[in-house]
């Protein structure tokens, strides 16, 4: 009988303790399962003509946070080619990358690989947009997003045209250092509207206090501004000048996920 009370004990201590060894595996384990992911490429105004960039691919690094250059995929980017980045405003994107599968877990980082055909147009004028370092290694964003299986995802790049142009003070360059922010256009709202009298260059801009979204609105004063997070917002309409309109604001706009919050007509007398 002791002997049995002996054995039943180590029995039942060697199956506890090869619980306990699977469930530390499972709580260390790498996700499992895969995700999709698209990107989508859009632009704030900026004040010139055009500014054209190349775009020859989009990488992504997944479940690795180190700096260096280890760890990149290509994601296959469809649509390349030149994009005037100032067409891409008021809700107009261009789709880069279109469900591509990656494994689950952390989205670290995206890279918008350019060419060298950059340029820029000021008044009439082009000129070279010198990016250098967005064609040695690509530009670089920080998104670390979480990718659950089985589930896809929509990124969005936003360029600030106005912050990434930069003109050198002495050598009269003109470089791009890019100011991107990334969304999950899953979970971000929208705030649309158009704006009266139509045939008058007007920017809309959404700020929360801590990111501003904006665009020109179109032929019809028809308005979008896509990829904001949730929130109340400031939005400010700013005519051209030269049409003597004033600058309206309205306050307390409230932006929810997967939400279009309508402003409907604003007419500006």
């Amino acid at each position: 009988m002791i002997f049995m009370r002996q054995a039943k004990l180590i029995l039942m201590s060697v199956l506890t303790l090869g619980f306990l060894a699977c469930s530390d595996d499972d709580t260390t384990s790498s996700p499992q399962g895969t995700s999709k992911i698209s990107v989508k490429l859009m632009d704030a105004p900026g004040d010139y003509d055009n500014v054209f960039v190349e775009v020859v691919d989009v990488m992504v690094k997944v479940n690795d946070d180190s700096d260096d250059d280890s760890g990149w995929v290509s994601v296959e980017a469809i649509n390349t080619g030149v994009y005037d980045l100032l067409e891409l405003t008021g809700g107009i994107n261009v789709l880069l990358a279109d469900d591509y599968e990656v494994p689950s877990g952390t989205l670290n980082q995206i890279r918008l690989v350019l060419g060298d055909d950059n340029t820029i147009v000021i008044d009439g004028e082009t000129q070279p947009l010198n990016t250098p370092s967005a064609q040695q290694s690509g530009l670089k964003i920080q998104v670390n997003e979480t990718l659950l299986p089985d589930y896809e995802y929509t990124f969005l790049l936003d360029f600030d045209v106005d912050e990434s142009v930069v003109i050198a003070g002495n050598s009269g360059n003109i470089n791009l250092k890019p100011v991107i922010r990334a969304s999950v256009e899953a979970e971000t709202g929208i705030i649309s509207g158009s704006v009266l009298p139509i045939g008058i260059q007007t920017e809309v801009s959404a700020t929360n206090g801590v990111d501003t979204v904006s665009a020109f609105v179109d032929e019809s004063g028809y308005f979008q501004l896509v990829g904001l997070a949730s929130g109340s917002y400031t939005v400010t309409i700013t005519p051209d000048v030269s049409s003597e309109l004033p600058i309206q604001t309205i306050e307390n706009v409230e932006v929810n996920v997967g939400s279009n919050t309508d402003l409907g007509v604003v007419t500006l007398e």
